[in-house]
């Protein structure tokens, strides 16, 4: 079907020779080595390398970028509120609505629950390496929840979210409940009217003196709270979605210990406070400088749409035809591609800190821990540079070959353990959000002096 279409849209002319051989095309001969999915990767370095026929090479760049560039980005923001939260806020992704439809709303709920600079694998084609060429590096571990009940089924994700506000202002009143809600204690025995038992416990709460400037919310949450405590049950928390958040956080949890303490109800001084609208990056930054007693942070549209880089650009190259080395020349040093088929090296120093990335060519000899070696930094290549290593991890490995899969896929929550593990060996200089410390990234001396002679060739 889909060569019969290819064919009622191309010229008449197109021979059929061409058609059957559409019809032959596979990834028997493909091959795709990656950096494992969740990896930190940076600026000019090549996070997929796929070798194969030239056109199915060609033929699946469109797929694997589209695969790739969405997912990274999402994972990378998402991993940039997690640094502004901190460890112990919860972080639930709730942008479902905002999404770039259903299939976006998808990927933003898996990839933000990564978060890290994410590389999804998938099968692709020659010497053809794809890279970001401009990101900043990912961050910390990413969300812990989603509303998107379908990513809960479909890939595992917790799932959390709020009542909905049209369901709350449908009643104006406990009357208009027409069926009382009746509910067993924990502990057994009959069920209990807990409307009843509620407005019971509204009247002593309403006569308490720190109620007097609440807000008229907060004492029907501590009511009803009080209720379910009698029963033996605990409010799951309480939710904030407009006004001064920080400070309202504050005013809700002062008024919680003090009922906890009056009534003798210990646990109401730790119930959760969550808190959403429209929060962005800016929002984290004011809630740790004002301090608050937030626990839990809904974030929607800054976490799917990306406002800060609507797009990633990750691009993909042809680097190698038939064992030649390819050079795409550009006045944009940036944009030159670095030519022939790469082994990548991560380079540690002694503190267990990646301090550089390194590109070799395939047949170099792989670089040991404790060796000098003589590189050439991008953007800097006019001068030479030596450094040594207390460790070397190469970053590539092959996950595709002959048409097979040759490596397990990792499970969702394995890709989450390890970009959390990638992120927090970055040293805090290249992971601060504000003004980090440029990540170098070089090459060999031997492949500086094939991108050498290859740039004058062409001159």
């Amino acid at each position: 079907a889909d060569v019969a279409y290819l064919r009622s849209i191309l010229p008449s002319t197109t021979e059929d020779a061409f058609f059957d051989y559409l019809a032959t095309l596979d990834t028997s001969e493909v091959t795709v080595s990656a950096v494992p999915e969740g990896s930190v990767v940076f600026a000019r370095v090549p996070f997929l390398q796929v070798k194969g026929p030239l056109l199915v090479v060609q033929l699946l760049e469109t797929t694997l970028l589209c695969l790739v560039n969405y997912a990274s980005l999402v994972a990378t923001n998402a991993s940039r509120f997690r640094l502004l939260a901190g460890p112990d806020v919860k972080l639930v992704e709730m942008g479902l609505r905002r999404a770039q439809g259903p299939d976006g709303a998808l990927s933003a709920s898996k990839y933000s629950y990564i978060g890290g600079e994410c590389c999804p694998v998938a099968p692709h084609g020659t010497a053809a390496t794809p890279s970001p060429m401009s990101l900043s590096p990912s961050l910390l571990a990413g969300f812990d929840y989603t509303s998107n009940v379908l990513a809960g089924k479909l890939y595992g994700i917790p799932v959390r979210g709020t009542i909905a506000h049209s369901f709350i202002m449908s009643f104006t009143s406990l009357e208009e409940v027409q069926l009382r809600v009746s509910l067993p204690p924990l502990a057994g025995g009959e069920p209990v009217d807990l409307p009843a038992l509620a407005e019971s416990w509204l009247q002593r709460v309403d006569t308490n003196p720190l109620f007097a400037h609440a807000r008229s919310g907060l004492p029907n949450f501590c009511a009803v709270a009080l209720a379910l405590h009698q029963l033996g049950y605990q409010a799951i928390g309480v939710r904030l979605d407009s006004g001064d958040l920080a400070q309202q956080s504050k005013e809700v949890r002062r008024v919680l210990r003090a009922c906890g303490a009056h009534f003798q109800v210990p646990w109401f001084e730790t119930i959760p406070i969550a808190v959403s609208n429209d929060i962005s990056e800016q929002s984290l930054e004011e809630f740790s400088r004002e301090g608050s007693e937030i626990d839990m942070i809904g974030v929607g549209t800054n976490l799917v749409t990306c406002p800060l880089q609507p797009s990633l650009g990750c691009v993909y190259k042809l680097v190698e035809v038939n064992g030649s080395p390819c050079l795409k020349l550009t006045e944009d040093e940036e944009k030159m591609t670095i030519p022939g088929s790469k082994t990548i090296y991560r380079l540690y120093d002694a503190a267990g800190h990646p301090f550089m990335d390194l590109m070799a060519l395939e047949e170099e000899p792989s670089p040991s821990a404790g060796q000098e070696l003589a590189v050439r930094v991008l953007g800097m290549l006019g001068e030479a540079r030596k450094v040594v290593p207390t460790t070397v991890e190469p970053l590539h490995r092959t996950y595709f070959r002959d048409g097979q899969m040759c490596e397990p896929l990792p499970s969702l929550l394995e890709v989450k353990s390890h970009a959390q593990a990638s992120l927090s060996l970055l040293n805090p200089a290249h992971r601060r959000l504000h003004e980090p410390q440029p990540y170098p990234v070089a090459v060999s001396e031997r492949l500086h002096r094939l991108l050498t002679e290859l740039r004058q060739a062409s001159q």
